[in-house]
C-alpha cells in the first residue's frame, strides 16, 4: 500500500509536469517556426505584383500621390506595383478592403488624413483604425486650398466673406467627401466666420474639381495637389490655403490664418498594411519609400502638385494616428459632424 500510494503521488505529479513542459516547448517551437517563416517570407518578398489600394477615385490628390510613387516603388521592390482605385464613403471602402486583406505585404493602402478623421464622424466603421493596420510610412503633406470658378465674383477671402453675408444660404462649397480633410477645413471655416455655406460632398477631389471647373458649384475646398495645375493655368482661382503659413508652391496665395486667426488644417498622405504584416516586410516597404523620398525627381513631382515629401518610420506614423484620432473626435463633436 505504501508503495502504491508513493507511486500514485509520483504518478500524479510527473505526467502533469511533462505535459506542462511539453506545452511550453511546443509553443516555443511554434513561435520559432513563425519567426522563421516571417524571416523567410521577408527575404523572398516580394515575388509577385503588389496591389496598392487608393482609397479615393482617380484624379484626386491621393491618386496623384500613389502614381508618383508607383514607378520608384516598383523598381525598388523588383515587382510591379498595381494602383487600384477603390473610392467612396470618405475613403472607408478601400480602407476596409485592406483591413480584411491577408497580411503578407501584397495588399497595401495609401490614404489621406481622413483615415484619422473617420472614427470621429462615422457611427460605425467596418474596421478599427488603430488596430486593424500596420503603419508603414508617412508619404507627403499638403495644405487644403479654397478655390473658385473664375466666374464666381469673389477673388479673395475677404470678398468671399462679404459676398456670403449678402447672399446667405446661396453659396455652396464642395469637398472630397463628408469627413474628409477638405470638409473639416470647410466646416472650421464656417465656424470661424459664422457663414452659412452649404456643404456638397463628393466621392473624392477629382469629381469635385470637375464640377467646380464646369461651374456646377462655385467653391471647393480640396487638397492642393488635385488643383495645382488648374490654378497655374487660370482655370481656377485660389482664395486661400488652410495651413497657418503660405505654401512655397503658390507663394502669392494667402493663408486663411492671415484673415482668420488660429485657422490651421493640414493633411497628409500615408501608407498602411493590414495588421500583423511581418515587421521585416513592413520595413522593406518603408525603406523603399524612404529611398524614393530622397530622390529629387520625386520631391519635385510632389512639389509640382503642391505637396512636400515627408517619409518617416512606422513608429512615427503610428504616433500620428494615436494623436489625431482623439483630436478629430473633439472637433467633430464641436462641429456636430456625424455620418450614420
Amino acid at each position: 500500500m505504501i508503495i502504491t500510494t508513493h507511486r500514485s503521488r509520483r504518478a500524479g505529479r510527473s505526467p502533469l509536469g511533462r505535459v506542462t513542459r511539453g506545452a511550453v516547448f511546443a509553443a516555443a517551437i511554434g513561435c520559432f517556426a513563425m519567426s522563421a517563416m516571417s524571416t523567410a517570407s521577408a527575404e523572398t518578398y516580394p515575388d509577385k505584383p503588389i496591389n496598392l489600394i487608393v482609397s479615393y477615385p482617380a484624379g484626386g490628390s491621393v491618386d496623384v500621390s500613389a502614381r508618383i510613387l508607383q514607378d520608384p516603388l516598383s523598381k525598388a521592390l523588383g515587382q510591379p506595383v498595381v494602383v487600384e482605385n477603390k473610392g467612396g464613403a470618405g475613403g472607408t471602402i478601400g480602407t476596409a478592403i485592406v483591413a480584411k486583406a491577408k497580411p503578407d505585404g501584397y495588399t497595401l493602402l495609401i490614404t489621406l488624413s481622413s483615415h484619422t478623421i473617420n472614427p470621429a464622424i462615422y457611427t460605425s466603421l467596418p474596421f478599427d483604425t488603430e488596430n486593424d493596420f500596420s503603419p508603414v510610412s508617412m508619404v507627403a503633406s499638403a495644405p487644403q486650398i479654397l478655390v473658385a470658378n473664375p466666374k464666381f465674383p469673389p477673388s479673395s477671402l475677404a470678398e468671399l466673406i462679404e459676398y456670403s453675408k449678402k447672399h446667405p444660404d446661396e453659396v455652396p462649397y464642395g469637398s472630397a467627401g463628408t469627413g474628409s480633410p477638405s470638409h473639416i477645413a470647410g466646416e472650421l471655416f464656417k465656424m470661424k466666420t459664422g457663414l452659412n455655406l452649404t456643404h456638397i460632398p463628393y466621392r473624392g477631389g477629382g469629381p469635385a474639381t470637375i464640377d467646380v471647373l464646369g461651374g456646377t458649384i462655385p467653391l471647393l475646398w480640396v487638397s492642393l495637389p488635385s488643383v495645382t495645375q488648374h490654378i497655374k493655368s487660370g482655370r481656377l482661382k485660389a482664395l486661400a490655403v488652410s495651413t497657418k503659413d503660405r505654401t512655397p508652391v503658390l507663394p502669392d496665395v494667402p493663408s486663411v490664418a492671415e484673415t482668420i486667426s488660429g485657422f490651421n488644417v493640414d493633411s497628409w498622405y500615408a501608407m498602411f498594411a493590414p495588421a500583423n504584416t511581418p515587421a521585416p516586410i513592413v520595413n522593406k516597404i518603408q525603406a523603399a519609400i524612404a529611398d524614393a523620398a530622397k530622390d529629387k525627381k520625386i520631391q519635385e513631382a510632389f512639389l509640382a502638385q503642391g505637396a512636400v515629401v515627408v517619409g518617416g518610420t512606422p513608429a512615427e506614423l503610428d504616433q500620428v494616428v494615436k494623436t489625431e484620432v482623439p483630436m478629430w473626435k473633439a472637433l467633430a463633436k464641436q462641429a456636430n459632424i456625424k455620418i450614420n
